[in-house]
């Protein structure tokens, strides 16, 4: 009989080194492991850093690593996860699917079909490794819907996750990643990222969770917006210093 092991993960989630988020990844890998999740993956818009020192941190709180990233394409936002490197953002779509799976990750689609916040449309995904058909940032059920109605259509493997900026959103949603192990009594220590990346390849989730209260999700909306508006003033002018520093790549 073969051994079956759920491990529950929140695959996107934002640290302070994102523009918009604004928590330490000691303090998210604490509460994820408070809240009897198994991993959580970093995954900062363009950067990288944050998410591989979390990966490596992880087993300190109890939790599987996995870096990971959310890299901005031309066509919208893609997940990169189990990647150490980051694919170079404002590439084709495609074309980062591509390199993300070069980099031994999966290619994971967020909140798709989302202009407002940089959804790939449909029409640009002509193959990806998953498709998140749950967010729980969402304001109604319509988007979730439709992303499952699309996953669904074309047989790609669905996840779940929170898309949590603030601490207390993380874990909201996740996804249950049942992996099967080849080894004879297996424990979850045993238990690697990539035996989790093959079990996402494979269709082997189960999303659960719930919706962010629309009041947090409308806060979370509202200050990413401020500090986006703000970035674009003060990154034109040449006497102020770029505000959220965060933002500003080039340094």
């Amino acid at each position: 009989m073969t051994t079956q092991i759920p491990f529950a993960i929140d695959f996107h989630v934002h640290s302070d080194d994102s523009y918009d988020g604004h928590e330490p990844i000691e303090l998210i890998l604490e509460h994820a492991a408070d809240i009897g999740l198994d991993g959580v993956v970093i995954t900062d818009h363009d950067e990288i850093d944050e998410s591989r020192r979390a990966a490596d941190l992880a087993p300190d709180y109890g939790l599987i690593g996995i870096p990971g990233v959310e890299v901005s394409t031309q066509h919208g936002h893609l997940l990169a996860i189990g990647v150490e490197k980051r694919p170079d953002p404002g590439q084709p779509f495609m074309d980062t699917v591509a390199r993300v799976r070069e980099l031994g990750g999966v290619a994971i689609v967020p909140h798709p079909f989302q202009r407002s916040r940089h959804g790939v449309r449909k029409r640009y995904i002509d193959d990806a490794d998953a498709i998140e058909t749950y967010n729980s940032m969402v304001f109604t059920g319509y988007r979730n819907r439709r992303a499952r109605t699309f996953a669904s259509r074309r047989d790609y493997p669905q996840i779940g996750s929170s898309d949590a900026h603030y601490l207390p959103n993380v874990g909201k949603a996740f996804t249950e990643v049942i992996v099967t192990p080849d080894v004879a009594t297996p424990t979850k220590a045993d238990i690697d990222g990539d035996e989790l990346i093959d079990a996402i390849l494979e269709g082997r989730t189960q999303i659960r969770g719930k919706r962010t209260p629309i009041r947090k999700s409308a806060v979370q909306y509202g200050k990413g917006a401020v500090r986006k508006t703000a970035y674009m003033f003060t990154s034109r002018a040449p006497l102020l210093p770029t505000v959220p520093a965060s933002m500003d790549r080039s340094t």
